[in-house]
């Protein structure tokens, strides 16, 4: 209420002001413009001036409005996008995890432009086009991933990787993932993918050098660390094997030398290892190499107990199969009731000709294991020592156990 009278006291003071000066002459205001002339009276040309500024002033504020409320709109349009990008984006990705592939592609790729974060638009909807079967437009949509977000090498190249594995295109996977751990040497799923890799290209040489990455980075739990060593190694040998093979056949002199040389460089833990000893002495005996079998058994027999590698050495003739004989009966004295020992012994005492002795050792073990094995041998040997009925009765048992026949009466002969 003050400030109103206050307005309305100054409003008067102002009026009042002005009607006294308009009753003095105060002149006239003269501008002279080229060739124009332009006389006023003091007052008029004060108005004029006046309402030119306050025009100006109106002006220059409302070009001001205008800049400002076009900002508004377009920041009010670009949040309109924004939120239209992250509601069909979601909807995508949704698309996507429910399988309906076309319509997650294309919300995916019409929402990238807006999306806050296209990276993630491309890629989910390069997995929805791999899964149409549209390649063509999974390289595309990986390309655009790459040019939306600078650094994003290493995501886009994983993913391509991974596409490309899950679509059999093993070759292409491979070159991608090398160009990668360039890139990043030491990368733990890179790496992982590799393994991947050649393991389904069976390339065991690569694989083998890849190893001691995967162990010293920690790639994968210890157990199937060495599980995979071992399936490397063990077709290694084989391969090793089968090239000594091919090199007998056209010279039966030929040495077992990539065999023997791929043995030393077995890693220590895999040369102690059991069922890898087992394979590299099976190799060697099956390339004729029987005395330098006999001779790793006997090494390792004597510092690791194995029924496996007993059941090898039985099969295998040293250089003094007698000798042979006689430290396989002194491991006896420590394991009396084992009975692979028992049935490698018997085939031990074939091979130094003691066929009473080698029966014993036989029926020993046959007591203590009822093993197909021992059960052929027997009847073997009963065969070639004339008792034929013996020996057919125990083909029978070893059939009728093999086969899971019930027990049954049978008629007498």
């Amino acid at each position: 209420m003050i400030r109103l009278l206050l307005i309305i006291l100054l409003a008067l003071l102002i009026g009042t002001g002005l009607s006294l000066g308009l009753q003095y002459d105060l002149g006239y205001i003269r501008i002279s413009l080229g060739h124009y002339l332009i006389e006023t009276n003091f007052w008029v040309g004060l108005g004029v001036i006046l309402a030119l500024i306050i025009l100006t002033v109106l002006t220059i504020n409302l070009i001001r409005r205008l800049r400002t409320s076009t900002g508004l709109v377009a920041g009010w349009i670009a949040r309109g996008n924004e939120r239209r990008a992250r509601r069909r984006t979601t909807q995508g990705l949704l698309s996507l995890a429910e399988g309906n592939w076309p319509r997650a592609r294309k919300l995916l790729t019409s929402s990238a432009s807006h999306a806050d974060t296209p990276l993630i638009n491309y890629l989910a909807a390069a997995q929805a086009s791999f899964e149409s079967g549209d390649h063509e437009a999974v390289d595309e949509l990986l390309r655009k991933a790459f040019d939306s977000t600078p650094g994003s090498d290493m995501a886009v190249g994983i993913t391509q990787a991974q596409l490309q594995l899950a679509g059999n295109r093993l070759e292409q996977a491979l070159a991608t993932l090398i160009r990668l751990r360039k890139q990043s040497p030491h990368h733990p799923f890179v790496l992982k993918l590799l393994k991947s890799t050649y393991l389904r290209l069976e390339d065991w040489r690569e694989l083998s050098r890849l190893l001691p990455e995967l162990r010293k980075r920690s790639v994968l739990p210890e157990a199937e660390l060495n599980d995979l060593e071992r399936q490397v190694w063990h077709n290694l040998l084989e391969r090793a094997a089968e090239d000594c093979r091919r090199q007998q056949k056209q010279d039966p002199e030929a040495s077992l030398e990539p065999l023997t040389r791929l043995w030393d460089e077995l890693p220590g833990f895999l040369r102690r290892d059991e069922y890898t000893i087992r394979d590299y002495a099976r190799l060697l005996a099956g390339l004729g190499d029987e005395v330098q079998t006999e001779t790793l058994l006997r090494k390792v027999l004597r510092n690791h107990w194995s029924d496996e590698l007993i059941n090898l050495y039985g099969r295998v003739k040293g250089q003094k199969p007698d000798e042979q004989l006689l430290l396989a009966e002194q491991w006896l004295k420590d394991r009396p009731n084992n009975p692979e020992l028992l049935l490698a012994l018997g085939r031990l005492s074939l091979r130094n000709e003691l066929w009473g002795k080698a029966r014993e050792y036989f029926e020993t073990s046959l007591r203590l294991k009822r093993s197909r094995e021992a059960l052929a041998e027997l009847s073997r040997l009963n065969a070639h020592m004339g008792e034929e009925e013996a020996s057919v009765k125990l083909l029978m048992q070893g059939l009728a156990k093999d086969n899971g026949l019930p027990e049954l009466p049978m008629p007498r002969a």
